[in-house]
């Protein structure tokens, strides 16, 4: 009997937003912050380090620290070759099957990957898959509910509440209970500010309109053109608005 494995399919198309990606997401501020937290996370003995779903390698190019290997993994092309041209090692690789010995890795992280993923059943796999890459003692590190750090009780969330995606595949119980299934046990967490990630009412119906809320936002009863008009009404369409707070949670391999 064959076991159906799903693959990793996001909702963007990366290869072609790999150029505009970091721009459009906060840029080095962000990513630093991003990556501080990650290393805050992992025991001074933690020697080699897999980033999932690395992406352009803006953050896994910063978690730098004296004996740390950092290796970066995606699965789109054009991600991959930029990360590569940012100094990054890095490998075209599916998260939910990764060219790893079992076994092998001291630590690995997923920073903003596993809201993405939403496919049934896909995110207990990408989980399973880290825990069995990891050593006895290894971590594993992700971002937990990734998009409903960006609801900051703005005029923008309040056209969005009718619309929110029910079911993140990243809540962070949900999260726990598949690291559990992994012999995966919780060890801490830490949060980050999100620099540059204050929308605005322009910015919010652009990126709504280009697909990159697919994970947050389903338009109910309008389409997703009327949604964008409705943010379009809002007053200081170019004013950010509050910054997001992510939260990463670590977990302990058995």
């Amino acid at each position: 009997m064959t076991t159906h494995i799903p693959s990793v399919k996001t909702l963007l198309d990366y290869d072609a937003e790999a150029d505009a990606y970091d721009a459009t997401r906060g840029g080095s501020p962000r990513a630093e912050a991003a990556a501080a937290a990650v290393l805050g996370l992992l025991p001074a003995d933690v020697g080699t380090l897999l980033d999932l779903g690395c992406g352009t390698g803006i953050v896994t190019a910063r978690m730098n620290r004296p004996g740390l290997c950092v290796l970066g993994a995606d699965a789109s092309h054009g991600m991959a070759s930029t990360a590569l041209r940012r100094g990054v090692p890095v490998t075209l690789a599916d998260a939910a099957r990764l060219p790893v010995r079992s076994g092998s890795l001291d630590a690995v992280s997923a920073v903003w990957l596993l809201h993405l993923l939403r496919e049934p059943g896909l995110v207990p796999v990408v989980i399973a898959e880290a825990g069995r890459v990891l050593r006895p003692g290894g971590v594993f590190v992700a971002t937990v509910d990734k998009d409903s750090a960006h609801d900051v009780g703005s005029d923008i969330d309040a056209v969005f509440a009718a619309h929110l995606t029910p079911t993140p595949s990243d809540a962070s119980g949900e999260v726990e209970a598949y690291a559990a299934r992994s012999g995966l046990r919780p060890a801490g967490e830490a949060r980050f500010t999100g620099h540059g990630q204050g929308r605005t009412p322009r910015g919010s119906a652009e990126a709504l309109l280009a697909g990159r809320y697919a994970s947050r936002i389903v338009p109910r009863g309008i389409t997703a053109q009327e949604l964008a008009a409705r943010l379009e009404l809002l007053p200081d369409q170019d004013v950010p608005r509050a910054e997001p707070t992510y939260r990463l949670r670590s977990f302990v391999r058995l």
